[in-house]
């Protein structure tokens, strides 16, 4: 089973149908606040503006319930906070991983870009990080 990060259920969810990166958008655009996710956001919604018109499409499909007439019904989402230090998680997970897998296999599974691995592993120290020397 792939480890997974540690993000709460729903972000989890919108990480598996969009990305971890729009999850994250999401959570910090939004967290602590309940929103709607219709069927299908227009052009200009929030959700589309927060994560791109394909994440957004990704998103609204997965959520969008069937009503008793047929039609479809968006619905309501108490979106979490999201983790502050989600990056610094998926670095350390990814350096952990980089002598068992390939760096695309590394950023299919933590539902990252290639090209954030490759920068992750040119640049094994984290800069914000002060020296205790």
């Amino acid at each position: 089973m792939t480890e997974r990060l540690h993000l709460p259920p729903l972000l989890n969810k919108i990480a598996e149908v969009a990305g971890v990166v729009a999850a994250v958008q999401i959570a910090e655009a939004r967290g602590g606040t309940r929103v709607h996710l219709p069927t299908r956001a227009r052009d200009g919604h929030w959700l589309v503006e927060c994560v791109g018109r394909e994440a957004a499409d990704k998103i609204c499909a997965h959520f969008r319930a069937e009503s008793g007439s047929g039609g479809l019904l968006g619905c309501y989402v108490d979106v979490p906070l999201g983790p502050k230090n989600f990056y610094a998680q998926a670095r350390r997970r990814a350096l952990e991983m980089r002598d068992e897998k390939s760096k695309a296999q590394i950023a299919l599974e933590l539902r990252v870009s290639e090209r954030v691995v490759r920068k992750w592993f040119e640049d094994r120290t984290d800069e914000r990080q002060g020296s205790l020397f």
